[in-house]
């Protein structure tokens, strides 16, 4: 035994099991093990982990496996076992205080870590020997105390005289032990930290092992009076003390002084400790210091507990109540000697340690909690305290009531209901409905004095109602609320026990508070908490009863308040609640939609009123909607009364809303409708399931016709308003789309329910209404038919309703959509966009939901079908829905070729003419006066591509009148035509860049027009003349009219006749306007259609009758004009003509080259002789033979010109012309030779 224990030993918690070890180390007070996480309560060798409480309390022996041998050691000397404690008995007692002596010196020796396992090892050893003793003196009075007749007179043996008098002695010597080593609060401050070792062995302070010592002392000396008057059936008188009174002490006296000294010390620790503690930390601050404490607390308990269940003695609460009283003595009053020091807050203390050691009542007699224990109540006392807590004299603070308040909540956890509670409650609380509860230093967190709505009330109602209330309900909850909190347990617990006679009584004492008097005079504030106590009242009592009595309490407010959205709030919170309990609606209903009507028609009226009227009106109207939503989504079913909740005021509403108000009614209606499908969805499944039983089947149908009956009242009162609200720019585009797509599928859902002018196909008329209108916005439609065609069934259904056309007005509208993407920015000055991508011009959410609807369009079959037989390839999808439509364009047309026969031929170009609809009606805003740059650009680049792409589309006569209204619109407009108005530059900009596509694509049509067309040539000539001119550079620059979008027509043209034809009517076109001047009149920037014609000539094959068309004018050009460019110009093109003329006619000088060389001879030759000597000499220096089949016609000429001057031989003339001749080889000789004969002739 004494051996220092490295670590704690414990013991089994079964009592009854017999240990076959010899000594089993007796049980003491502990805190060596790890109580972290709550697991574990108390040590394994603690007196209720071991059983020695319950052995004590059965009677029992205390330690069966121990103090069995004759002889036993103690304090390091053997005793008879059976006979030590009557012969030596003060003498024991006497090594005992040496002991605790010898313990008490070791204090003052260092503690530092060098000595602390040497300190540990004697303390503990000293501890074990003194605990050892106490533990045996409990198993002498067990199994060896005789009691003894004080009536024999029989003579008696020494040692039975002793006998008798041992437990005088004890009383003498145990309470001589008690006055040695003093009260618990006198101890010096104690280390609860253990030293631990590197091999994890913990070591403790000698004033560890003294502080547990002296507990152990304290209840073992209890439980040996105990023992003793359990033992001897008698009191025991002492023989050398006297009590306070002047009496004899007794083992009696004894117990009851030193229970009563025992509890004053443990109030003392517990009020060292409430001292540091906040009160919003009150229920969280343990008043225990270790857990060796709280085994006391626990032992004294179940002790005491059972005394005075067998006894005259008293219960633990009526020990602990008689000290607290104490406290609140007054300092002058006769107070009793208890040794308990005045505390600082004697009401909050009591409240704080009542509350801990109820919770102690869990703990059994082995330390193990069970919560289903019934635990033994203390309401009398707490009745007092909770009188002191409301007492007003007192003056108590807010901040106190809550955490008595809170305190009082715990305890009604743990015991019996009391509605005495309530009562006295209720009192305090009825007198101060209009204050706040607030403390000025803590905010709110949970529950705030603005109601925010009835959901929230609803939700504050739910949290007061909860078995588990929070921790920190200190500063989330007024003391008001925490009544509330007290109101609802006791209420349901006093039902649960005792039926609903408790409840009567609760409504009965806070009915009668509540007249017009009282109603009169509540505060916004007392409104407020009104509305919170009988919220309720009703959630764990009788709802309809409740409701009905406060709904007859608000009509005796002030007018004032009863308009007042916290009155609204707390009404339709009635409502919410009938619903969740799934009640009948039908009167609140129907009193409550009146008044929303009334407000509506009011707030219709308020239009143009006061601001400040009109936010009243609409949040009364906001409350009642958010309301009324809720209630559609939380009910099961639904009734006819929730028919009543949509009435006409939402009519009223709608006409008088703006965009913001628009948002919130329209986000309420998705709301309901989508509730409204999702149950008719779950009633057509239990349909399905239950088609045998009859009585289901009545039941489900009744269901359905609810259900129509609400969906015909969401027709009634908003379809009207949004089908009138198409195209207005107050209602929010994203949600009227949204509401449509609801109404649609409601449509599909309950056909029947869909007005008249719907009918017969209610879903069709409703997709021509908000998807294939051309009058709608864009935005709406792209958005609405992205619901439409996500549906599959909706989809489906439309596949067989016989609208055969369905998916060609959807592809109709996508293209609109595309097309009329930047018409919302109309009313933007078109600079705002300078610097900015043009789709970033288009709103982000109008991108991605065009994005969207080309996904899910190019699922259609009709498109997917398209591409297939184009095979274009279009997976995956283009992010860019313009992209997209110029795929859809090309595989369009790519079909339209492949085809083979008539027929279908004929079908596709009237499908196609479907696909496009009135889509210049689409473009058309882009061409009014306010300009936008994206929308021309897109406009001219989509409508080139579809020409160019639909080609042989626009050849059938079913499309040329398309083709003709899209060129006279886009390329010949009137402004084009006004050659004194210049066109706005961003649609000069479009059309420069996509002409191209234009021009190509008519050639294309000429060519493959069914009926040759006068009219379609003579556009596509007209569309050349009057943009090659617009599109020449002001400085004729070769690489500046290269980039010509007449040239790069042709440049990009893969089809030869259509090229042959474009190049044909370019230059015709070049003939007619700019060649045909007279005189000095020359034509505007003549040297940049020279550089134009120079640069179609180098470029394309030119034929030699397009020369033949051309050189004229050339030729005209250098004799006519003076301008160095325009002669240079020219001359090059002269240069590349003749050329070109070689290589058509494989080195032959071309017949028609040569005509019109003869006739420029014949015009000019006469005139301006030797500019054409000049402009032969070039031509002969690249094709001689050209030159020399003119020899003939210069000859002549240069004769005719001398015989029209009449002057004879021009002798400058013929020189320039020999010059000329000379260049010609043989052929050039010999005319000149010639010439000088005739010269000879004429002098002869």
């Amino acid at each position: 035994m004494d051996n220092c224990p490295a670590a704690s030993t414990f013991l089994t918690d079964s009592l009854e099991l017999e240990l076959e070890t010899e000594w089993c180390s007796p049980p003491c007070f502990s805190c060596d093990f790890d109580h972290r996480g709550g697991g574990k309560h108390f040590s394994g060798e603690s007196y209720l982990s071991s059983g020695s409480l319950k052995r004590v309390i059965l009677n029992l022996d205390p330690l069966p496996t121990n103090f069995e041998e004759d002889t036993v050691e103690i304090f390091g000397i053997q005793w008879v076992t059976e006979t030590a404690l009557v012969n030596s008995s003060r003498v024991l007692f006497h090594l005992f205080r040496q002991q605790l002596y010898n313990l008490e010196t070791l204090l003052q020796a260092s503690s530092d870590f060098g000595k602390i396992s040497t300190l540990h090892c004697k303390a503990h050893n000293i501890r074990q020997n003194c605990i050892t003793f106490l533990h045996y003196v409990k198993v002498f009075i067990f199994r060896s105390l005789q009691v003894h007749s004080a009536e024999s007179h029989v003579p008696v043996h020494p040692y039975e005289t002793l006998e008798a008098q041992l437990p005088s002695v004890l009383v003498d010597e145990l309470h001589g032990l008690l006055l040695y080593i003093g009260h618990l609060s006198e101890l010096p401050t104690t280390n609860t930290g253990a030293f631990v070792n590197q091999n994890q062995t913990k070591f403790y302070p000698p004033s560890w092992h003294l502080l547990h010592l002296h507990l152990d002392i304290h209840w073992l000396v209890l439980e040996i009076l105990h023992m003793l008057g359990e033992k001897l059936k008698q009191v025991v008188y002492s023989h050398q003390f006297m009590n306070l009174a002047g009496d004899n002490l007794t083992n009696v006296s004894l117990f009851e002084e030193h229970c009563e000294n025992l509890l004053c010390d443990l109030i003392n620790l517990s009020l060292n400790r409430y001292d540091k503690v906040r009160p919003s930390e009150a229920l969280m601050s343990h008043h225990c210091s270790c857990p060796c404490i709280k085994e006391l607390w626990v032992l004294l308990i179940h002790l005491l507990n059972h005394r005075s269940k067998w006894s005259l003695s008293e219960s633990f609460w009526n020990w602990l109540n008689k000290l607290l009283k104490t406290l609140f003595e007054k300092s002058n009053d006769q107070r009793r000697s208890v040794l308990i020091v005045q505390p600082r807050d004697p009401l909050g203390f009591s409240w704080w340690i009542i509350t801990h050691l109820a919770s102690f009542y869990q703990f059994d007699r082995h330390g193990t909690p069970d919560e289903m224990r019934q635990m033994e109540s203390n309401w009398n006392f707490v009745e007092e305290l909770l009188k002191k807590s409301i007492s007003v004299q007192d003056g108590i603070l807010e901040e106190q009531l809550r955490m008595h308040l809170h305190c009082c909540l715990t305890l009604c956890d743990f015991w019996e209901p009391n509605i005495a509670i309530v009562t006295i409650l209720w009192e305090y609380y009825s007198k101060n409905l209009n204050s706040s509860f607030s403390i000025s230093w803590l905010p709110l967190k949970g529950l705030t004095y603005i109601i925010k709505s009835p959901l929230f009330m609803l939700e504050m109602v739910k949290t007061c109602c909860c078995d588990k209330q929070d921790h920190d309900l200190y500063k989330s909850s007024s003391s008001y609320t925490i009544f509330l909190c007290i109101l609802a347990k006791v209420v349901k617990k006093a039902m649960k026990n005792n039926g609903p006679h408790p409840w009567k009584q609760v409504k009965g004492r806070i009915y009668s508070k509540f007249h017009q008097k009282r109603m009169e005079e509540l505060t916004e504030v007392g409104l407020q908490n009104f509305f919170s106590l009988f919220l309720l009242l009703a959630a764990v009592a009788e709802v309809e009863d409740v409701a009905s009595h406060v709904l007859g309490l608000l009509d005796f407010l002030k007018p004032t308040f009863k308009t007042s959205p916290l009155i609204w709030n707390g009404q339709m919170a009635f409502l919410l609640m009938y619903t969740q309990k799934n009640l009948d609606i039908g009167v609140l209903a129907e009193k409550f939609s009146n008044a929303f009507r009334e407000k509506a028609k009011e707030f219709l009226v308020s239009k143009n009123d006061e601001l400040g009227q009109r936010q009243t009106l609409w949040t009364l109207l906001s409350i009642y909607m958010d309301s009324v939503q809720e209630v559609f989504e939380t009910s099961h079913c639904l009734h006819p009364s929730h028919e009543k909740l949509l009435n006409d005021g939402f009519s009223m509403l709608l006409r008088a809303c703006q965009e913001s108000e628009l948002r919130t009614v329209l986000n309420f209606l998705q709301a309901v409708l989508a509730r409204i499908r999702s149950m008719h969805q779950q009633l057509c499944q239990e349909l399905q399931r239950e088609n045998g039983d009859l009585v289901v089947q009545s039941s489900l149908s009744t269901k359905e016709r609810h259900l129509a009956a609400v969906a015909s009242a969401l027709w009634r009162h908003f379809f009207s308003f949004l089908k009138s609200q198409r195209m207005s720019p107050i209602v929010p585009l994203s949600q009227l789309a949204d509401a449509a797509a609801d109404f649609t599928l409601l449509a599909m859902d309950l056909p029947s329910t869909a007005p008249s002018d719907l009918q017969p196909q209610p879903v069709t008329s409703m997709i021509q209404l908000f998807g294939w209108d051309d009058i709608i916005w864009p935005q709406v439609v792209a958005r609405y038919l992205s619901h439409f065609l996500q549906n599959s069934m909706l989809c489906e259904a439309l596949s067989h309703s016989g609208c055969v056309s369905f998916q060609a007005l959807t592809v109709r509208s996508w293209i609109r959509c595309i097309l009329q993407m930047y018409v919302k920015n109309l009313h933007v000055p078109d600079d705002s966009f300078i610097d900015r991508n043009p789709d970033q011009a288009v709103e982000k959410d109008y991108m991605e939901q065009l994005t969207e609807l080309t996904r899910l369009l190019f699922k259609l079959s009709e498109v997917k079908n398209i591409f297939s037989k184009s095979q274009v390839e279009y997976l995956p999808i283009p992010e860019d829905p313009k992209k997209a439509l110029v795929l859809f364009f090309e595989a369009v047309g790519i079909t339209y070729g492949n085809l083979q026969t008539f027929s279908d031929k004929s079908a596709m170009v009237t499908k196609s003419l479907e696909y496009l609809g009135e889509i210049l009606k689409y473009i058309k805003p882009y061409l009014g006066k306010k300009v936008s740059s994206a929308g021309l650009h897109l406009t001219y680049t989509m409508m080139g591509i579809l020409v160019k792409s639909w080609a042989l589309i626009f050849a059938t006569s079913k499309a040329q009148k398309l083709l003709f209204r899209i060129i006279d619109c886009l390329l010949l407009p009137h402004t084009v035509l006004q050659q004194e108005k210049e066109l706005p530059a961003p649609m000069l900009t479009a059309i420069q860049k996509s002409l191209p596509l234009y021009l190509q694509g008519m050639c294309i049509v000429c060519c493959q027009s069914q009926n040759p067309n006068a009219y379609l040539n003579q556009l596509l000539g007209n569309v050349i003349e009057q943009y090659i001119g617009r599109f020449l550079p002001a400085s004729a620059h070769v690489l500046g009219v290269g980039q010509h979008p007449v040239l790069l027509a042709l440049k990009n043209s893969a089809s030869v006749p259509p090229m042959s034809l474009l190049k044909k009517c370019i230059v015709h076109v070049i003939r007619k306007s700019y060649f045909e001047f007279k005189g000095s009149l020359l034509p505007p920037r003549l040297a940049s259609i020279l550089a134009f014609i120079l640069q179609l000539v180098k470029e394309t094959n030119t034929d030699v009758s397009e020369i033949e068309l051309l050189l004229p004018g050339v030729l005209k050009c250098l004799v006519l004009v003076s301008e160095p460019q325009v002669k240079r110009l020219a001359t090059e093109n002269l240069q590349c003509m003749v050329k070109a003329c070689q290589v058509g006619s494989g080195g032959e000088p071309a017949a028609q080259l040569t005509s019109v060389f003869r006739q420029f001879i014949e015009d000019y030759g006469m005139r301006y002789d030797y500019q054409i000597y000049s402009i032969l000499e070039a031509v002969a220096a690249l094709d001689p033979q050209v030159v020399i089949h003119l020899v003939p016609a210069l000859t002549q000429s240069l004769k005719n010109s001398e015989q029209k001057w009449g002057l004879g031989r021009n002798t400058a003339q013929r020189e320039a012309y020999s010059k000329l001749l000379a260049q010609l080889g043989q052929v050039g000789q010999d005319e000149i030779q010639n010439l000088q004969n005739d010269h000879v002739e004429s002098i002869l």
